[in-house]
């Protein structure tokens, strides 16, 4: 299923388009699930149901314990969450990569602002953060402050690099800290050693086919979370507000699909590979080969790829016009003028700003992708013409 017929959506990254198998079952669940979950009579407690399946497939999904699954509205709260339940008025520090979602990278941000001491660590220009300047970062900010939280993401949301999560986690439990894990972009892709060992893991409905609007934080038994809103008791006080069990049949769906779905993922890299050689070989025709940005262990669904002489966001608005749909960052940072942050930390302002992401799917075919290349030639002839702009 394509959002729509004439559109190569080159954009999983981004979002999931909604498995035909979720929309069934939220249709279904609308029928009987009105009510509110929080109630006690029988309506509430048939709408409590699906609450309580989504959790326990979560569960199941993460590797973690039904009871220790809290349901937020995406991933960006997931991840603010994590931050949060780690630093209330007591005095710690925050180890955190400059390469994380925005929604890490400024949740730490506003710690900082708050008196937390927030360590960064700047990635290698693969695209990988490597744990020894992890064990550095942790090492320095505990002569600061008692290091409570380590942040790592397990798929970096624009390069597809894969993060050495095993290794910091060794790294983080022998320091006596916490490892909060951002796998939005890896449950669903990757199997669950890319998060092992991770005290917190966050994860969204709807990147893996599941529906806008509900996430979770997964945790370790006894961790005790700090809200971040305030109000009712829902979700053991940690996560106040009345639950949607519509979205929780999507997400109970799409995360039973998704524990079979990395095997899926893997028969992709060889499609994502086709489009690298093909993409590299528009480029030179144009006259500017375009250079990939990240090596090593990737996820095989993504790449990205910078066009000298080019401006990423010019050529995704011109791939627009031509029904190609891909991005030149994260989703949550469009229509900023600023290069990505995750590139610029990894290679330079010059490299980001000339950045295009492109990330496939489980519906994306071998036709598709020949189709966005010849499309892609299309784009680079009518701009040619353009200078050359950082």
């Amino acid at each position: 299923m394509r959002p729509a017929s004439s559109v190569i959506y080159l954009d999983w990254n981004a979002t999931t388009p909604p498995h035909p198998e979720v929309l069934a079952a939220m249709q279904a669940a609308a029928e009987v699930a009105w009510a509110n979950p929080a109630s006690v009579h029988g309506p509430g407690r048939r709408a409590r149901a699906f609450v309580e399946q989504a959790r326990e497939a979560v569960a199941r999904l993460t590797g973690f314990d039904a009871r220790d699954v809290t349901f937020t509205s995406g991933g960006t709260e997931a991840n603010n969450l994590a931050l949060g339940h780690a630093f209330g008025d007591e005095a710690g520090a925050l180890v955190v990569s400059r390469i994380e979602h925005p929604s890490v990278t400024r949740a730490a941000e506003g710690l900082a602002a708050r008196g937390v001491h927030v360590a960064w660590v700047d990635p290698e220009p693969s695209g990988r953060v490597a744990p020894e300047a992890i064990a550095d970062a942790i090492d320095r900010a505990a002569a600061v402050a008692p290091v409570r939280l380590v942040s790592l993401q397990a798929v970096n949301h624009e390069t597809g690099v894969v993060q050495p999560v095993a290794e910091a986690a060794a790294i983080v439990h022998a320091r006596r800290a916490r490892l909060h894990v951002d796998a939005v972009q890896a449950v669903g892709r990757l199997p669950p050693e890319a998060w092992a060992g991770a005290d917190l893991v966050s994860v969204a409905a709807h990147k893996i086919r599941g529906p806008k609007g509900i996430g979770a934080l997964a945790g370790r038994p006894g961790l005790r979370l700090r809200p971040v809103l305030l109000g009712g008791a829902q979700e053991r006080g940690m996560r106040p507000g009345t639950q949607d069990p519509l979205a929780a049949a999507g997400f109970a769906v799409a995360a039973g699909r998704a524990i079979d779905a990395p095997a899926r993922y893997a028969a992709l890299a060889p499609l994502r590979d086709r489009l690298e050689a093909a993409l590299t070989q528009v480029g030179r025709a144009a006259g500017a080969a375009p250079l990939r940005n990240g090596d090593g262990a990737r996820a095989p669904h993504v790449t990205n790829l910078s066009w000298p002489g080019w401006r990423g966001d010019e050529l995704c608005a011109a791939l627009d016009l031509e029904g190609v749909a891909a991005s030149s960052g994260a989703a949550c940072s469009a229509g900023t003028a600023e290069p990505s942050p995750v590139l610029t930390a990894m290679l330079g302002p010059e490299r980001a700003a000339s950045a295009v992401r492109f990330s496939i799917g489980e519906d994306t075919t071998e036709t598709d992708l020949a189709e966005a290349a010849l499309r892609m030639a299309r784009v680079l002839s009518r701009l040619r013409s353009l200078p050359a702009r950082s």
